[in-house]
């Protein structure tokens, strides 16, 4: 089964991290994104249901921008779909590690869960970091 990979966000933030990503990892023709809100007329309902229709027959991963937040939640109206998986918290280390074995693991909710991990230790407040490797250097 094909696996495809959708980045759905508030505002211009998934076509934004899926450029950045592209510049790092090469074009990735499994990934899709999902601008919301863009203009007013701008249905969220319709917009997730196409999406979901349209990946009918793919393993899906949908990464939102926010838990909790309206497109995060749209989504989790399909949570019980088969082969679905929603990931929220959008981040670029965590888009690569998971895009590179996209198309390679056997199991996607264990290559979630290995990208969340690996994700999670980019994550740094760099002052503090410098400054803890000033202070054991002077040690």
């Amino acid at each position: 089964m094909e696996r495809k990979l959708v980045l759905a966000s508030h505002g211009k933030l998934a076509s934004g991290i899926k450029s950045s990503l592209e510049l790092i990892c090469g074009e990735n023709t499994e990934i899709e994104t999902l601008d919301c809100y863009l203009s007013e007329e701008f249905d969220l309902e319709k917009a997730v249901n196409e999406l979901m229709i349209r990946h009918r027959d793919h393993e899906l991963v949908v990464v939102t921008d926010l838990l909790g937040g309206s497109v995060n939640n749209e989504f989790l109206a399909h949570i019980q779909r088969e082969n679905f998986y929603l990931v929220a918290g959008m981040n670029l280390p965590f888009l690569i590690e998971l895009t590179m074995q996209l198309q390679l693991a056997e199991s996607l909710s264990m290559l979630i869960e290995t990208s969340l991990t690996a994700a999670k230790q980019t994550i740094q407040f760099c002052n503090q970091l410098i400054s803890n490797e000033v202070a054991e250097e002077e040690f």
